[in-house]
């Protein structure tokens, strides 16, 4: 099971399971709509994971944890005042039913971390479909060797970021990559599933590989340029 909650404005909270067992939930962005969700179809949650510790990624975990006050919480030091119960910044987490890699992927914050679980990468502000994070931390070549390590990850991932940001990312990756009809059908197709009120997510790294240039930047030089490009569009 891998279901994408929408929260917030453009927020997705994360829920997977395999069958039959207990869900891991990434980031809570608030929590009425994954209370809701959980209770609808009756689940029970072995653990939360953050990736970092902006407001619409934690915001909704102090009164999601009035709700399950025994779940662990894992997160990077960054979330300890935050509500993470066990803090991990890199290696891995094993919980009752699950083994969860954990990778380093700062710049957006100090500590920011995705986590990859089942060849399922949740990546929080680090990746995006066709873009990346905003460099908060003001440290492009923090951001431009995480972004280096997780496409190193197999093509087959699965990428599920935290924001539905696709279609402006996409827009974005039309002025700097050279023009394809691939990349110009992918943004109609994306385009179309939005009207539908459909989430453009998740994604794979070998598509992000063909539509994303923070991916596809030769260096540190050509990322920070188009980061900063990206800033102003």
């Amino acid at each position: 099971m891998l279901v994408p909650i929408p929260a917030l404005n453009d927020n997705y909270i994360w829920l997977y399971a395999r069958e039959n067992l207990p869900v891991i939930v990434i980031d809570i962005a608030e929590s009425a709509p994954l209370l809701a969700y959980l209770q609808q179809h009756q689940l029970e949650v072995e653990a939360v994971l953050l990736t970092h510790k902006h407001s619409d990624h934690v915001g909704g975990l102090a009164e999601f944890k009035q709700h399950y006050p025994n779940v662990p919480v894992f997160g990077p030091t960054e979330t300890a005042q935050l509500g993470a119960t066990q803090i991990i910044n890199e290696g891995e987490i094993h919980t009752a039913h699950y083994q969860i890699q954990v990778l380093p992927s700062a710049g957006h914050t100090e500590n920011h971390v995705s986590f990859l679980l089942d060849g399922h990468l949740f990546c929080g502000d680090t990746l995006f479909s066709g873009g990346c994070g905003r460099v908060f931390t003001g440290d492009y070549a923090q951001m431009f060797d995480s972004l280096q390590r997780l496409k190193a990850l197999p093509d087959s991932t699965i990428v599920c970021p935290a924001h539905e940001y696709t279609l402006s990312n996409l827009h974005f990756a039309q002025k700097v990559l050279p023009k394809s009809v691939f990349l110009t059908d992918y943004a109609l197709k994306m385009s179309a599933l939005r009207e539908r009120h459909q989430p453009t997510l998740p994604t794979t790294l070998a598509r992000e590989k063909q539509i994303n240039p923070f991916l596809q930047a030769e260096n540190l030089t050509q990322f920070t340029q188009w980061r900063k490009l990206k800033d102003q569009d």
